[in-house]
């Protein structure tokens, strides 16, 4: 660095980042997207980040693996479960929680139903013989999702048959694009659709309307067989078109299928009572 000597202080991290980036990009492909005059990062900031991503790329390449319990320093102050009663349970859960964020370990869950005991519990019994990368890094957390080693199919598919199917389909902005759908879908009376097709036509109904509305949804029932699984409910929803109101108050019915090689739900049918697709 001694052709910086006679830069000032912010020329010099801005050469240094610049050496830093080409260094990044020779040895490991790195690549980086121009950025617009004016939306430039601080140049302390931005080299603080790339020597972040430079020793976080140093100690994965080390690929040393250890127990979060080892992570965490082996902690001894923690109560088995079924020692804590339920008076005590929610106190003894934050205060773990917070001891595992202050070495580096968070635990979350997605699902409503997962208790403050059970994940008292997982993170005692189950997590802390959890093997992960053993990277130590100031500032870097470690996260873990409760709902990834034990999924509640319930809440996660009737969050997407609600969220990310008929919601999208019931409102004005057109689809571009429409997570979980499988390889060939049914609309209605649509069958053996592709992706593509299915959300053209989708589109086709959305711009027939100036305007749709969609004032309430709620599921009803949830069935899974094996590797289907059907969640059935009921909408109110109003299009309109100029001066003239088309009300919809009808059922609807999403199906999934769970492709076994890629290990997730996909949507295959899509059932919404009195739209005509």
């Amino acid at each position: 660095m001694d052709s910086f000597e006679h830069l000032n202080e912010d020329e010099k991290l801005k050469a240094e980042n610049d050496f830093l980036k080409m260094k990044m990009v020779l040895e490991r492909g790195a690549e980086f997207q121009q950025t617009e005059k004016g939306n430039e990062l601080d140049a302390d900031i931005e080299n603080q980040f790339l020597r972040n991503i430079m020793e976080f790329e140093k100690q994965f390449d080390q690929r040393k693996v250890v127990t979060v319990f080892d992570k965490i320093g082996q902690p001894q102050h923690f109560k088995p479960v079924n020692e804590i009663d339920d008076d005590h349970i929610e106190e003894a859960w934050n205060e773990l929680h917070a001891y595992m964020l202050g070495q580096g370990v968070d635990l979350s869950a997605c699902s409503p139903k997962i208790t403050a005991r059970e994940l008292y519990r997982f993170a005692t019994e189950e997590l802390f013989e959890h093997e992960t990368d053993d990277i130590d890094m100031p500032g870097m957390i470690s996260g873990f999702i409760y709902d990834e080693f034990y999924p509640d199919y319930e809440y996660d598919n009737t969050r997407y048959a609600i969220d990310e199917c008929i919601t999208i389909i019931l409102q004005k902005s057109p689809v571009d694009f429409m997570p979980h759908l499988g390889k060939k879908i049914t609309l209605n009376t649509h069958g053996n659709l592709s992706a593509d097709s299915y959300k053209t036509i989708i589109n086709q109904f959305k711009n027939a309307f100036d305007n749709i509305v969609l004032h309430d949804i709620k599921s009803e029932s949830f069935i899974i067989e094996e590797t289907v699984c059907t969640i059935k409910g009921n909408y109110v929803a109003t299009g309109i078109i100029d001066n003239d109101k088309v009300n919809w108050n009808n059922k609807w019915t999403v199906i999934f299928s769970f492709d076994d090689d890629l290990g997730y739900w996909e949507i295959i049918s899509v059932q919404i009572e009195g739209i005509n697709f």
